[in-house]
Formats: structure tokens, sequence, C-alpha cells
């Protein structure tokens, strides 16, 4: 599916943002598990960090760290529902260096704890559709809800 089309006034410097700000998202998405920190998105954007950290919030409706814990959980959610690993390999497996920050923002964005997603979530998804299951299992953070 193609983006649609920018409008009449729009201006090719915001144009050539809006590319670096769709190549930053597809790096964090390709790249989630390394240890990725904003400032070197931004070097690898041409932009300052706040300058992109302003620009991808006002793109995509939040910062680009904030997607990038959210396409660990998502990550983490799979392989909790789909794997044999423990809680504390899946951890080191998406990213995070440390199992207390894992389970907290784990139980942040979905609402309950790694583990206790695993023994409730897993007996729920079975035979839907994939685009089903992506849909009803994309963490969501509490205040959003």
């Amino acid at each position: 599916m193609t983006d649609p089309a920018p409008g009449p006034g729009a201006k090719p410097a915001d144009l050539a943002t809006l590319v670096a700000l769709r190549r930053v998202r597809d790096r964090i998405d390709r790249e989630f598990a390394s240890p990725l920190d904003v400032e070197a998105l931004a070097a690898g954007a041409h932009m300052s960090a706040g300058h992109l950290s302003r620009q991808f919030k006002r793109a995509f409706g939040e910062s680009p760290y904030s997607y990038l814990m959210t396409r660990r959980i998502e990550r983490a959610m799979v392989l909790l529902r789909n794997s044999e690993l423990s809680v504390t390999e899946i951890c080191f497996e998406i990213g995070y260096s440390s199992l207390g920050t894992f389970s907290l923002r784990f139980a942040e964005l979905v609402g309950v704890p790694p583990s206790e997603y695993r023994a409730s979530g897993a007996e729920t998804l079975p035979g839907m559709p994939p685009c089903i299951v992506k849909q009803i299992s994309r963490p969501i953070r509490n205040r959003e809800a």
C-alpha cells in the first residue's frame, strides 16, 4: 500500500523530512533488538535529536523512543505466545538488558506481567487469523486505553 500523495501545498523540504522519518521508522522496525538511541537515529537522519523527536511525534503520533519500546514489546508478545523461551531469554532477545525494566515496561503497555500474559494469552489465540491476532494483541499504553 502506498502513502497518499502530498497535497498541493507540500514543500520539498517537508517531503524530504517525511522520507527521512520513514527511514528512521523502518530502521527501528529492522533493528529493534539493537541498542538504539534517539541521538544515533537522529545522526543517521542528519537531524538533531530534538528535531527528530518533534517531527517523528508529529508524523507518527509518538516519540521515536516510545515507538521502539512498542516494537520490542510487540515482539515479546509474539515470543511469549509462540516460543518456549523463558521470560529472561525473551527479555535479552528483544534488546533489553534488564529483566526488571522489561517486566515493568511490558506490564505498563500490556496491563499484565509477561509471565501472566503467557499463561493467559496463549490459550485464546490459536486458530485466529494473524491479522486479527496482530490487531487485538497490539500493546496499548494504559493512559491511551
